[in-house]
């Protein structure tokens, strides 16, 4: 686990983001802010990959990190960034949902075929049935009410 920058701890919790440097990520992210925003929360986000391959598009890139670093020190929200190297990508963000007892998890959905969800999962939906609490799932077109 790499914990990339840490702000203090929020008074009332955390809303926890599964972010990929893509699109799907970014809705993610702009839905975790204006939760943690409404409620008072800071925002983890949790960058992972299986890492059973030579290259992850989702598994953000060094300046992507300090990208997304910068984004959050823009909020002003308390943040956390994590990036994880696993088993489950599913299991890095339940993992990080569970030690800061998170108020809310936020996952960005893509279409995958039938047989891709078949051969390879899906970390949403895990994500979705698994969490102990509250979950959140955007697409990338939706915006924050």
């Amino acid at each position: 686990m790499s914990e990339q920058e840490q702000t203090p701890p929020p008074a009332d919790g955390w809303v926890v983001v599964a972010w990929t440097p893509d699109e799907f990520g970014d809705a993610a992210l702009e839905h975790a802010i204006a939760w943690a925003r409404e409620g008072g929360r800071g925002v983890a986000v949790v960058n992972g990959t299986r890492g059973d391959a030579l290259v992850d598009e989702r598994f953000a890139a060094p300046a992507g990190l300090a990208d997304l670093a910068e984004r959050l020190r823009g909020t002003g929200l308390p943040h956390v960034v994590r990036q994880e190297m696993g088993r489950d990508v599913a299991e890095q963000v339940l993992d990080v949902a569970a030690e800061l007892s998170a108020r809310l998890v936020v996952v960005g959905l893509r279409h995958r075929s039938p047989v891709g969800k078949l051969l390879m999962g899906s970390v949403a939906q895990r994500i979705l049935l698994t969490a102990e609490c509250p979950v959140l799932a955007v697409k990338p077109r939706e915006r924050p009410a």
